[in-house]
This record gives structure tokens, sequence and C-alpha cells, in this order.
């Protein structure tokens, strides 16, 4: 009996490997061959299954064989359409732009799924063929599970068959190798590629038919795959097809065991050894792609341009301006507009301490953290703790939330900092998703539930007052309750930008300007790189988790939902939006993304389909942001008219951005920064 059991479980760990691999040998041909970091692979995985679900329907019986042919066409010829309209300018840059364009794209593609298909899971079932068990040598399991390994298998084989032993797999392996060579021999290396993105969403979309048979078809299915997708891919090695198969069957087999074995690690042993991999291998088990000799290109992450078309003057009078505009809107509140102009602005000052946080990594250090909502997520939760278990004392949760994430970014970055570019970006999101599924496993965080109840006051020590019972009067304009934590947000907001900017403005800040131009040349002169990095981690992790904290104060409760990836690659886009390396940049980032979020969510269900779409045209077009637009604009007008912009007319990293004088205070601080490593 318990060997049956056991075998009962193989064979299920063994049917959802096979799912697993023909998902991770899609991404790891992409990247293996492109370099691209594709995180819209899971919803083209669940596309195949859509897709599936619309064509069955009309042929009756063979429905699904008909869209087990036809699904997977059409997921590819999507997956074509997207590298060749939005991946291919990408190309010159530093792989770490296919993350972002690609979670754009997540936000695009998931919307136009729910926007056909609604938000409600759709039945799909296997064809009758197919249906019930079947026994051999005593041993009785579903026939379509057995179906699912077997043509798994014989994809897997097929796929590795076309890239090693036919022309086309040649000259994608040549051109991995050396695209110019490849081109300069008079082939269209660019067409294969886009061959490539093809076929390997092709492949995700048979996936996408045969787990929603096996499992049923809703619209997050594609959220849900992508991350233990890409732990494949790390495990096996990033590009690496062996990787993907060994990988895939090994994860799917562990997940199941684990499941009915070791219930307490369901969720957690796969990032545990996506971790340890990746500190003691970066490239995986099997090492780098067969085919790719370059791993990652040497183009650095665009920094928005600093100084715009405004002198250091007139932007300091500018941003006085808008601190003092902000502390007067509770002023206003249900006289000149509703008062959910104050919800919303303290919503708004929250998320741009938040992507203020990130910015200190990723536009200073060049350091993309895919995780960095574990630190927001771990500020709210040890705040709410705090108050709940030690003390109800505001100011005293708001001290143990920087803390207590400041230390986890310690432990983080301590480990995380070994590795660079994109496996750093993967380590961090392993290190949130292992804790996004810690919380739901003890008692104290609530579990799924969350955490909530809480009522802080203001002083210590049991002595304070509670904003709630305290009125403030200016005239006949009195200020009470959410009126008053706007004000404590804003404090925190400002004098959180303000120790930032003399932080950056310090040697520090020079000495990290410099590490995201050069880490190697900052690193011979004598400079600890891997110090530097830390310390900036340590303090990003702090004010990431002042901004939970502040979260927790104002809503009054936790959930896990705070740790979650999909928060992280929000609070990317916004600092990509603003313009990443200015500070403010991603401020004015996270204040567009909120305010169009929450007000336009009202008036349009799929908001998202248009925000992803601003931030994909953002990514191609304008990677330097909003606050570098201004000069974007004055310097094409310039070239137009023949003026001054048109002497210095070049691409920024393949990038529709010119350099112009628009670029002198980015220029300064270049220059600043190869000052600090002289």
């Amino acid at each position: 009996m318990a060997g049956a059991a056991l075998a009962e479980q193989l064979l299920n760990g063994l049917t959802i490997g096979v799912v697993y691999v023909l998902i991770a040998a899609g991404l790891s041909i992409i990247f293996g061959v492109m370099d691209v970091i594709n995180f819209v692979h899971g919803e083209l995985f669940a596309l195949g299954a859509y897709f599936a679900f619309a064509l069955a329907a009309p042929f009756g019986g063979a429905g699904f064989w008909v869209a087990l042919v036809v699904s997977p066409l059409l997921v590819g010829a999507i997956g074509m359409a997207i590298e060749r309209l939005t991946i291919r300018p990408l190309y010159d840059r530093n792989p770490l732009y296919h993350i972002l364009l690609t979670f754009g794209l997540v936000l695009v593609v998931a919307d136009l799924v729910t926007i056909v298909w609604g938000r409600q899971g759709l039945p799909f079932s296997p064809p009758p063929a197919l249906s019930g068990p079947i026994s051999i040598f005593g041993f009785t399991y579903a026939t379509y599970n057995y179906f699912i390994v077997g043509s798994g298998a014989l994809l897997a084989l097929l796929a590795w068959y076309v890239l090693t032993r036919t022309r086309f797999g040649l000259i994608v392996r040549a051109g991995a190798q050396d695209r110019e060579m490849v081109r300069d021999l008079g082939i269209d290396i660019d067409r294969y590629y886009t061959l490539v993105f093809g076929f390997g969403a092709a492949l995700a979309g048979i996936a996408g038919v045969v787990l929603g048979a096996y499992q049923g078809i809703d619209p997050s299915m594609g959220s849900s795959v992508i991350i233990p997708a890409f732990v494949i891919v790390v495990l096996g090695g990033l590009g690496s097809f062996r990787g993907a198969v060994v990988g895939g069957l090994g994860v799917g087999i562990l997940q199941s065991l684990t499941r009915v074995y070791v219930p307490f690690f369901e969720g957690l042993v796969i990032y545990l050894l996506m971790i340890a991999v990746l500190l003691v291998r970066p490239t995986g088990l099997f090492g780098d792609p067969e085919w790719n000799a370059d791993a990652e290109t040497d183009a650095g992450l665009l920094v928005g341009r600093a100084g715009g078309l405004l002198d250091a003057r007139t932007r300091y009078r500018l941003g006085a301006a808008c601190v003092a505009l902000l502390a007067l809107v509770p002023l206003g509140a249900g006289r000149l507009y509703s008062p959910f102009v104050v919800t919303l602005l303290t919503d708004v000052l929250i998320w741009a301490l938040f992507a203020l946080s990130l910015d200190f990594v990723m536009g200073y250090a060049g350091l993309v953290s895919l995780g960095h909502a574990m630190f927001y997520g771990i500020g709210a939760y040890a705040a709410v703790l705090s108050l709940l278990h030690v003390d109800g004392s505001a100011p005293l949760a708001l001290v143990v939330a920087v803390a207590v994430a400041a230390a986890l970014a310690w432990v983080v970055g301590y480990l995380s900092i070994r590795v660079s570019g994109v496996y750093f970006a993967m380590i961090t999101l392993a290190f949130a998703q292992l804790l996004y599924n810690l919380v739901f496993k003890f008692d104290f965080t609530g579990g799924s539930d969350g955490l909530f109840g809480v009522d802080p006051y203001y002083g210590l020590g049991g002595v304070g007052v509670r904003l709630q019972e305290i009125q403030v009067g200016l005239g006949a304009v009195q200020i009470t309750g959410d009126g008053l934590f706007y004000y404590v947000v804003l404090a925190c907001v400002v004098g959180g930008y303000l120790l930032a900017r003399r932080v950056m403005g310090a040697p520090f800040g020079s000495v990290l300007r410099a590490i995201r131009e050069s880490e190697t040349r900052t690193s011979f002169i004598g400079y600890d790189v891997t110090t530097y990095k830390r310390r900036a981690f340590v303090a990003s992790g702090a004010l990431a988790g002042l901004s939970g904290g502040l979260f927790a104060l104002g809503e009054g409760f936790v959930a896990p939902s705070l740790l979650y990836w999909l928060r992280s690659g929000e609070v990317i886009v916004m600092t990509v939006l603003g313009g990443m390396g200015t500070l403010y940049g991603p401020m004015v980032g996270a204040g567009v993304y909120v305010t169009f979020a929450d007000l336009v969510s009202s008036d349009v269900a799929y908001w998202r389909l248009v925000l992803g779409s601003v931030f994909v045209l953002f990514v191609v077009f304008v990677p330097r942001g909003l606050v570098s637009l201004p000069a974007t604009l004055v310097s094409t007008l310039d070239r137009g008219r023949g003026g001054p912009g048109s002497a210095t007319d070049a691409r920024a990293d393949g990038g529709s951005l010119a350099r112009t004088e628009g670029d002198e205070d980015e220029e300064k601080e270049s220059g600043s920064a190869s000052e600090a490593t002289r």
C-alpha cells in the first residue's frame, strides 16, 4: 500500500513536471539564444489554455485535438509579434530591460484575457478517449496523466532535435554565439530570432492546453506558474535546455512529495533550492547555455536626466513649492474637494517612499531587485506585531519596522550581492517568494488572513494620544484622524527624501554612481564594491520597511499579498516610469501610477491594459522616464530645426533618446562619480 501511494505521488509529480519542462524549455530557449528574461511567458501559457477552450467547443469530441494543434500555433504567432514589435528594439540594452518590458506586457495580456473570457474560471476537460483510468501491472492511474507524460516527453525530444540537429538550429546557435558574423554571411538572423521566440511561446501554449484540461482554466494560472518556471530554469541553468528538462521533472516530483509527506515545506523547498544553487553555482547545475558564449551585455541601465531643463536652484524651489502645496491638502478636504483626496495622496506618498527605496539600489547601484516587496511587507508585519504584542506606540512600531527590514536586508544583501545582473534579480525574487510562503505557515503571522485590529497611539510607554482624539483647528478648518496621519506620512517621506539626497550627494553616493557606470573599474582602483552595494541595499531595505510600517499604521492590517512578487513589479514600473537614478523621479512615477490606478480604475475596468501599454512604450522609447521627457522633446525639436541638439544626435543604448544639453547634469554626476574613483 505504501509503495502504491509513493508510485502515485511520483506519477503525479512526473505529470506536472512534464508540463513544467515545456514551459521552462521555452523560457530557456529564449534566454539561451536571445538573452531575454521573459516574464510574459506565463501569460502566453494561459493564452494557450484559453484558446483551447474557445476552439474545443465548435468541434465537439475532436475539439481537444484541434485545439492541441491550433492553439500553440496562435500563441506562437502572438509571441512572434511581441518579439518583432517590442523586444527587438531592446537587444542592444542591458538584459534587465527585458524584465521591465515583459512585466509591462504581463499587465497588457492579463487584462486582454479577462476582457475576452471574464474573471471566472472555465471548465475544460480532456477528450473522452483519454478519460477514465488505466491499469498497468495492477496499478491504476488516470489515462490523461499518462498522455501528458508521454506527449510532453515526445515534444521535449522534438524541441531538442530541432535545436541541435537541423539547419535551423545550427543558424540559431551560431547567431547566439556571434550575431554580427551570421549577419555578415547574408543570413537574416533577426527573422530567426523571431521564430525562436515564437517557438518558445508555442511550447508554453502546448503546456497551457494540456494543463488546462488537467486542472481547469482561470485568469491567475499564468502568474501562478511563471515563478516555478523561473525556479526551474535557474536550477538547471539559465538558457540550458538540459537544465530545463532535469529541473522541470525534479521540481514537479519534489512538489508532489512534499505536499504529501512534509506539508510544512510545500512551497518553500523549491525556493530554498533556488537560493542554494544561485549562491553555490549561479550559472545553474548545467552551467551556461550550451550554445551561448555571451552571458550578458555590458550595456548599463539608463538613468533619468537628473537636471532636465531646470537648474539646481529652480529645482530646489520647485520641490519646496510642491511640499508646501502637499501640506495644504488637508485644509481643503470636505470644502474644496472630497476627503478621499487626502486618502489618495496618503497612498501616493507611501508608494513614493517605497519607490525611492528601490531607486537607492536600482538607480544608483544598478541592482534590479525583483523581491523588494519583501522589505515593504516585512516592515508592515513588524509594525503590526509590535503594536499587538509589544506596545501600541506608533513611533515604536515604525522604529521596529525599519530595524527589522534593515536586518533582513543585511542578511539578504550579504548573500545576494555575491551574484550580479539577472542572477541578483532572480535570487531576490526567490527570497521574496520564500518569505511570502512562510507567512502562510505560522499562526503569529495570521496565515492567509493576515493580522488586523490595531489601534495605535502616538507617544511612548503608554503615554500619548490617538489621532482620532485630536482636533487641530485652523479657523473654520478642523483637522483630525486621517488628516493628521497624512502629515505624519508627509514628514516621513520628506525626511526620507532629504536623507537619501544627502547620502547621494556625499562620497558614498559618488562611489555608487561609479559602480553603476563601471563596477570593474571601481573595483580595480581599490574600492570594495561589494561592501558599498551591501550598505546601499540595507539603506534601501530600511526605507522600504518604513513605507510598509506607514501602510500598516494607516490601514490597520497586513496580509500576505504585501510580499507577493507582483508588488515588486509594480514598484519597478513606478521607478522606471518616473526616471531611475534621480530620487525624485521614482516618486513622480509612483504618483502617476497610483493616481491613475485609483481614479481611472473606477471608470475603466481594464485600466492595467492601458497602464501596461504606456509602460511598454516608455521602456522602448523613453527609458529615462517622465523626468527626462521635457529634455527629450526639446532635443527632438532642436534636431528638427537644425539646432544644437542635432550635433549630438546619438541613440541611447538602442532607445530613441539623443544626448543633448539636457544631459548636462547627468554628465556632471558622471564626472563626480569618476572623480570619486580617482
